[in-house]
């Protein structure tokens, strides 16, 4: 298995772990869990003991808030087999890591990994299932995904009662932070206060305490002492602070179920899925949750961070993640699919090209064919009868929806898939007009035509002609026969067959060519 889970914030991904976890555990093999930050490493073996609790399965965690001792005995168990799920920051990817057994590793919160830490894991994945779990991935990962090259699952139904998160993009002002932070309060929650900064932090507890001398203020950031931070966030988890000042140290997986409010200071300097993990941190339990987007009234708003704030806001639905990794592709492309390189080719040509063409060269590579890579689309086929084959204006009025409609027509890959097109048509603008039959009569001998390895079909009044790809798989038994049999037949050239008939009605021209295509079928 190579799969990635795409489920939004609060969605369940590190449920789905904690099964496939005990699933491996149970079959006799070891797992592995690799996590970005250290509080989310603790907050795993929590719950991971937690479950597992009657059961005897034997978890340790690697991360900086363990000592060198218990470090080191996790390390000899996991060599001896001792230890059946390690759970571990990028301690557990160091070269002197050895398991006996290992069958599953998971890694949570993709995003935060780089290319060489994901394909150092890949190295395992000869003998070893990987799990991969985010809310927002990468564009590389999801591109993977969606090319076929990944397992891909997505997580979008939220769990019951749960509500989208209400976000504010406004200036700073002590009202605003003093209204939000109450409100909270008043209902037995607690709020995130995110200063992104270490240097100012205090100064900005100073300011906090002014405007609410109300709340109990506990600080996290990355630079505390590991048990320091420990005993802030288990303080703040058993709710003896009510309200935590910290940085970015809480992006990732952090779950405070009675934390429903977040205030994010300087909110145009994060990037767009940083914002959504950001504000994934409230509204994880089934209270209306709230986020606010500050930015500092006497600085201006870059453009791209003006687009990333508008677009943060209008993607507060359940399930926005997904929606914005896709954004987030668009906007930056896939990089290299198989190597480090992190800068893409895409906006030449097109996301929706571009998987046409990957799709095709990885449907070919796993029939065991060498992919061409002159025709990288497989054989396209040109059709001209000599007629006009489009929708008119006075049909389908709206010019965007006619560009929608060509589209799904050049989509369409079978006889089937055209008659709903077909009666979609007819059922939302009325009967096809002359020009509309002669599209749909196009496409039909696209479809007839492509497998054959025909690349062009001209049919005018006076004649047919058929143009073989040099690669067309054709019984050339088949089309002796046809020569022989039918004297308006003929070769015009090593790759043409040309047929001699004068058809003024475009339906006998049509009939005339599928004849023709079942001949080589």
């Amino acid at each position: 298995m190579d799969r990635l889970v795409c489920g939004d914030v609060g969605f369940g991904k590190t449920e789905v772990a904690l099964r496939a976890a005990f699933v491996a555990v149970m079959g006799g093999r070891q797992v592995a869990v690799l996590v970005p930050t250290t509080l989310l490493a603790e907050q795993h073996y929590q719950n991971f003991v937690d479950r597992f609790a009657d059961w005897p399965i034997k978890i340790a965690e690697i991360s900086r808030f363990r000592t060198k001792k218990e470090q080191a005995e996790a390390l000899e168990g996991l060599a001896e087999g001792k230890i059946d799920i390690i759970i571990g920051t990028h301690r557990l990817i160091q070269k002197d890591v050895k398991f006996k057994n290992l069958g599953l590793a998971i890694l949570d919160e993709e995003h935060r990994f780089g290319v060489r830490q994901k394909e150092q894991m890949k190295a395992l994945r000869a003998e070893v299932d990987v799990l991969t779990l985010t809310a927002t991935p990468i564009p590389r990962t999801l591109s993977m995904a969606m090319e076929g090259l990944r397992e891909f699952s997505v997580i979008s139904t939220p769990p019951q009662k749960r509500l989208a998160i209400k976000t504010f993009h406004t200036d700073y002002s002590a009202g605003i932070i003093r209204e939000a932070v109450m409100r909270e309060f008043k209902r037995g929650g607690q709020v995130y206060f995110l200063h992104n900064e270490v240097d100012t932090i205090f100064v900005q507890k100073e300011k906090l305490e002014k405007i609410l001398p109300e709340a109990r203020i506990a600080i996290a950031h990355g630079q505390l002492r590991e048990r320091e931070l420990e005993h802030v966030m288990r303080d703040f988890y058993h709710q003896r602070s009510n309200l935590l000042l910290c940085t970015t140290i809480i992006e990732t997986g952090i779950d405070v179920p009675t934390a429903n409010t977040i205030i994010m200071n300087k909110a145009d300097r994060f990037g767009l899925a940083q914002l959504h993990q950001l504000r994934g941190r409230v509204g994880r339990s089934h209270h209306q949750a709230y986020a606010y987007l500050l930015t500092e009234p006497d600085r201006k708003i870059t453009k791209q961070a003006q687009k990333r704030l508008e677009a943060i806001q209008l993607m507060e639905d359940l399930g926005a993640g997904f929606h914005l990794a896709m954004h987030d592709l668009e906007i930056r492309g896939a990089g290299e699919l198989l190597g480090d390189g992190q800068s893409g080719e895409m906006q030449a040509i097109g996301f929706s090209m571009y998987s046409d063409m990957l799709n095709h060269a990885v449907k070919q590579l796993k029939a065991g064919t060498e992919p061409d890579l002159d025709a990288p689309l497989g054989v396209t086929t040109e059709i001209n009868l000599h007629t006009p084959a489009l929708l008119p204006g006075d049909y389908c009025h709206d010019v965007h929806e006619r560009l929608v409609i060509y589209k799904r027509l050049a989509n369409c890959e079978t006889d089937e898939a055209l008659d709903e097109m077909q009666e979609e048509l007819i059922d939302r603008f009325g009967l096809l007009p002359g020009a509309g039959e002669a599209l749909m009569a196009c496409h039909r001998l696209r479809i007839a035509a492509k497998p054959l390895g025909i690349v062009k079909i001209d049919a005018s009044d006076a004649a047919i002609q058929l143009q073989f790809n040099p690669k067309a798989d054709i019984d050339p038994l088949k089309l002796i026969n046809l020569l022989q049999r039918d004297k308006r037949c003929r070769m015009n050239g090593p790759e043409k067959l040309r047929v001699s008939v004068e058809l003024g009605n475009i339906n006998h021209r049509v009939e005339l060519i599928q004849e023709l295509l079942q001949q080589f079928v």
